[in-house]
């Protein structure tokens, strides 16, 4: 936990709040590949207290969606409270701020000072909206977009702005409603949803963006959740965005890791290592047929090495 008693807060006003911010100490958590993506409403303060020791890869702390207008503000000072005394994680630390022209420049700069590790823009359009958010934010935080609408589809390719982007998610509901299509298309075998999921992960790989998979609205539905990332694993997704615990734990093992293709990625790695020294870059193994060049570079693909 965070705090040992977070009772302090509730009675505080937003300027007792600001005066409790202080200087960050924390190192920046590093995960590779990131599996899961929980969002966490900064108003819930018995779940804020806890980003220390959450099972997720990376905790979203989300001030945009489910927060009242008139409670943005205090959002925005919890998060930073918190954020600001975390010793350690186990888990990345984003912060989702607002649309640029909706307070989110304010939040960016307010954050600043406080070091998450990623700051997460909603409703992204073009190119601009990135050069704008550089022009604010630290270099020293990552940035995560919320790919959301039309515009943002269809410039995805180009958005990757002096490599500072680290990743995207998809918002699949925005983007349907956006593109004046029904949200009941979202089903498991909707043509049209497979293609705007496909076309946002190919293009999110060509800009050398992260592709995150969307949020799963019906959090009781953990079959459908289930399904949608095993739909998404086979497409060659890595990461989903996770409503709770139970969205995250079923995340975390579809997106693991197989154990069996490491062990044969490894022994590839090294036969092919191995025969290069002879010189040669193309020979048959009994167990994994003919592997060449791009066997090998599939090999450390798998392992995470390029």
């Amino acid at each position: 936990m965070v705090f040992d008693d977070i009772s302090i807060f509730e009675l505080m006003d937003d300027e007792e709040l600001q005066k409790f911010i202080k200087t960050p100490k924390r190192v920046k958590t590093e995960v590779l590949n990131p599996r899961s993506f929980m969002m966490l409403n900064p108003l819930k303060l018995k779940h804020l207290n806890s980003i220390d020791n959450l099972k997720a890869d990376a905790i979203i702390i989300n001030l945009e969606d489910g927060v009242a207008p008139q409670m943005k503000k205090s959002a925005l000072l919890f998060a930073s409270v918190f954020i600001s005394h975390l010793k350690s994680s186990k888990s990345q630390i984003i912060v989702r701020v607002n649309p640029l022209k909706e307070g989110g420049e304010k939040e960016i700069e307010f954050l600043n000072q406080i070091k998450p590790d990623v700051i997460r823009v909603a409703k992204i359009r073009d190119k601009s909206d990135i050069e704008k958010i550089l022009t604010i934010l630290d270099t020293d935080i990552k940035l995560h977009l919320s790919i959301e609408t039309k515009e943002a589809l269809s410039n995805l390719t180009s958005l990757n702005v002096n490599g500072r982007v680290w990743c995207g998610s998809l918002g699949i509901m925005d983007m349907l409603n956006s593109l004046s299509l029904f949200q009941s298309l979202l089903k498991f075998d909707n043509e049209t949803v497979k293609y705007i999921m496909s076309r946002f992960l190919v293009d999110s790989k060509i800009a050398g963006i992260y592709p995150v998979g969307f949020t799963y609205q019906d959090y009781e539905d953990l079959i459908g959740f289930r399904r949608w990332c095993e739909i998404e694993k086979e497409m060659g997704y890595s990461g989903k965005s996770c409503l709770g615990p139970k969205q995250v734990e079923i995340a975390n093992e579809v997106f693991a890791k197989d154990a069996d293709a490491i062990k044969r990625a490894k022994e590839i790695k090294e036969l092919f290592e191995k025969m290069v020294k002879k010189g040669e870059s193309g020979f048959m193994h009994p167990s994994y047929g003919f592997i060449d060049e791009p066997i090998y570079k599939d090999a450390l693909l798998t392992l995470g090495q390029i």
